[in-house]
């Protein structure tokens, strides 16, 4: 067949060498390359919005409520460009903005789990009375006690013992109940931030952004929603209106011991966690950043474990990683000593309320005020505040790292979005183009442009090559057709599915079966072993492959990316009647297929026998093949060329 240039594709003149450079068109995400994508599409590069990204099926075969929810999505991104979350069975999201700070997150998040506020409210009250309930307990062991010295009749105690016991077991069951309810609610609040985080994650690929350090924000740093509620409100507020019913009920017997047990409440509440926090800022709000650090250079060091041993490079990268390991140690021996100080106020600060009490309850004594009895639960009372004092400084320290986790979160959620997925924009009619590029002019966010002014149109069951020398922006608007960038101006229209063949496809840590199922969940042992001859693959099923395919080869592991391609699942018709099954193939007229580079790594037997069955179980989807090879551009019907 005699290449040619196509008729609807407007030659492109190079461009300069800072836009089309190697950095110029950058590799898209492995994790998102091997999946099908049936997100949501944008009309413009003014209407961007994010999705989920999600395996697919054929449009025929997914229920009507499913369809018209898919197309409710789509149209709320279209209209608002915000994000509407997919969510998971049994969990409702709420449509929100920008999240932009914790604090609104953590309105966000009470909202959407089911009587968030109400449970967060009963939760501080079962707090409050655990701690009414020890400071009571305290009160009236030191009246029972001091009665008891003069020796009456055990009547005259009986009510006391009775109390001591009931604030004993009420203590324990109220903070069990406290405990439960707390953490329940932040439990599932953590799982709603995970769940956004997840729907963030699958709808960008967040261009720019370390695996290590994704890793550890949608893990640890999203277990810092439990400790704000179960560590830092809860506790904050039930220390607080245990102290104002404290201070209320001692200023009955004595309004001057009263007000200094309220004083030594602000010092040991407010001022020695604000000095604290202060103090250990810099070291908590570090902390947090130096973990992902630490685990972007462990990934490395792991993952590049081979080359470096051959290059005799390991001791050099161990060295980098133990650097950031020892700033991570330092950050936290700074905030522990802090920490430590913080803990030493606040028993100053209940050691001042009980001597002040000591003096002015004395002094009442003496001047015949008040009683004896009444004096010991003066004094004695305060001692119980010291656990109540102690939940301030905690919670003025995890607040400090649990904000600094929560803002890396926020940072995720309000990422400026970089694709929005593959939905058709346009019904198939079987005329009309698969794939249609208008003025399409591409790059990647905050990375330049790479190509502009290009104007293509494929037909279902036409097939275009596009060549051209590396690092031109092949790549870059295969990207783009599929949703992953937005376009920089133009228009980019499609029929059906984008479906996607990576270069260096990603190879998942599962069986050779569940790697090439990927592309059809619903394939039988049968059609998978049928893939992978037609792949020219010759492997068990059930073989397991290594981290990122470490156990198979560069050519095994591209042939398992084309087995995923070529696998089709048999089904019946459901009339009610019997029917011989009928393979379906996996794409369907109007879809799109993108193929990079199909036959790299390949013989040319095998890549002859490999775009025979791609051309044969495809037919009716349009494809682009980016590709160098001369016997996949004869293949192809037209030639569209970069320059």
């Amino acid at each position: 067949m005699t290449n040619r240039h196509t008729e609807d594709a407007r030659p492109t003149t190079s461009t300069t060498p800072s836009s089309t450079g190697a950095a110029s068109e950058r590799p898209v995400e492995a994790e998102l390359h091997d999946t099908q994508y049936p997100s949501t599409r944008r009309e413009d590069a003014n209407r961007v919005g994010a999705g989920p990204m999600t395996n697919s099926t054929d449009a025929g075969s997914r229920p009507q409520t499913e369809m018209h929810q898919g197309e409710q999505h789509a149209r709320q991104i279209k209209r608002t460009g915000q994000v509407m979350s997919r969510p998971s069975p049994g969990v409702e999201l709420s449509e929100t903005g920008p999240v932009r700070t914790p604090r609104n997150l953590l309105r966000i998040l009470l909202a959407d789990v089911r009587h968030g506020r109400w449970l967060l409210v009963l939760s501080t009250l079962l707090a409050a009375c655990a701690s009414g309930a020890s400071v009571a307990l305290m009160g009236v062991s030191a009246w029972l006690l001091s009665r008891a010295a003069e020796m009456p009749p055990v009547l005259y105690l009986e009510a006391a013992a009775v109390g001591v016991r009931f604030f004993g077991i009420s203590r324990g069951v109220f903070r069990y109940a406290e405990r439960l309810v707390g953490h329940d609610l932040a439990l599932r609040m953590q799982g709603v931030l995970r769940m956004r985080s997840y729907n963030k994650l699958s709808g960008t690929t967040l261009v720019g952004r370390r695996r290590g350090d994704l890793l550890v924000r949608v893990t640890a740093d999203v277990e810092a929603i439990l400790d704000v509620v179960v560590r830092v409100l809860v506790p904050a507020c039930a220390a607080s209106l245990a102290i104002i019913g404290t201070t209320a009920l001692l200023a009955r017997f004595s309004p001057a011991s009263a007000a200094w047990l309220l004083g030594s409440a602000l010092l040991a509440g407010v001022v020695i966690p604000w000095l604290t926090q202060v103090a250990s800022r810099r070291a908590d709000g570090s902390t947090v950043p130096l973990r992902g650090e630490l685990a972007n250079r462990t990934r490395e060091l792991a993952h590049a474990a081979p080359d470096l041993v051959a290059l005799n490079a390991a001791d050099h990268q161990m060295e980098r990683v133990l650097e950031v390991d020892a700033k991570l140690r330092d950050a936290e021996r700074r905030a522990a000593w802090v920490r430590g100080l913080g803990t030493a106020g606040q028993i100053l600060a209940a050691g001042v309320a009980v001597v002040s009490a000591l003096l002015v309850g004395g002094q009442a004594v003496a001047d015949g005020r008040i009683g004896g009895r009444i004096l010991a639960v003066l004094v004695l009372t305060p001692l119980a505040l010291h656990e109540v004092f102690g939940s301030f400084n905690a919670a003025a320290q995890t607040f400090t790292r649990a904000r600094t986790a929560l803002n890396r979160i926020v940072e995720i959620l309000d990422a400026p979005t970089v694709g929005v997925g593959d939905s058709p924009t346009a019904e198939s009619t079987g005329q009309s183009p698969s794939l249609e590029l208008t003025d399409l002019t591409v790059g990647w966010p905050d990375s330049g442009l790479v190509q502009r002014h290009l104007d293509l149109q494929i037909h279902p069951g036409e097939s275009v090559a596009l060549v051209g020398p590396s690092g031109i922006g092949k790549t870059t608007i295969a990207a783009t057709i599929m949703g992953l960038i937005p376009p920089m101006s133009g228009q980019v229209h499609t029929t059906g599915r984008v479906r996607y063949l990576a270069q260096n496809a990603h190879v998942f840590t599962t069986s050779i079966a569940e790697n090439v199922r990927i592309g059809a969940r619903q394939a039988t042992d049968e059609e998978v072993v049928t893939a992978l001859q037609r792949a020219g693959l010759d492997l068990p099923p059930d073989r397991l492959v290594g981290e990122d395919g470490a156990t198979i080869s560069g050519g095994e592991a591209q042939r398992l990316a084309l087995a995923r391609v070529l696998v089709t699942h048999a089904t019946s018709a459901g009339d009610g009647e019997a029917h011989e099954p009928t393979p379906v193939p996996n794409t369907a007229p109007g879809d799109v297929l993108i193929l990079d580079e199909p036959t790299e790594h390949l013989d040319v037997e095998t890549s002859e026998a490999l775009m025979d069955d791609l051309w044969a179980t495809t037919p009716g989807a349009a494809k682009l093949v980016i590709t160098h090879d001369p016997l996949v551009m004869e293949r192809c019907d037209r030639v569209w060329e970069l320059g």
